[in-house]
């Protein structure tokens, strides 16, 4: 994988959001469309995310606060646009997991 320098990684902005709703995306079996409060006063963000198989229950993610990356470009995908990204370790043949922060005072707190 292709190293990046610091000044890259300090562009990256990183805020604790908390899901507020999980929807299921027609026709996908990959994503699923949350909205995701980080406190802003534009309100909830719509972020899709390709973690549909890791959450059966997709009720198991209402509730939870998570780092998401929120400066992204907003990006299309199954007719809808995406406004950040989940972050997440492992995934296909290893074992998947969110980050989770358990203080609910974090939510829209950018983490530098």
């Amino acid at each position: 994988m292709d190293k990046i320098i610091y000044d890259d990684f300090k562009k990256v902005e990183i805020k604790i959001g908390k899901i507020l709703t999980v929807e299921r995306i027609e026709k996908s079996e990959k994503l699923l469309k949350l909205s995701v409060d980080f406190a802003e006063e534009t309100g909830p963000r719509q972020i899709l995310s390709g973690i549909a198989k890791y959450f059966p229950n997709i009720e198991d993610l209402i509730g939870k606060k998570c780092p998401f990356v929120t400066n992204l470009e907003p990006k299309p995908m199954m007719g809808m646009e995406s406004n950040g990204m989940i972050l997440a370790v492992g995934g296909g043949d290893d074992p998947f997991s969110l980050f989770e922060v358990a203080d609910e005072g974090l939510v829209g707190k950018i983490i530098k």
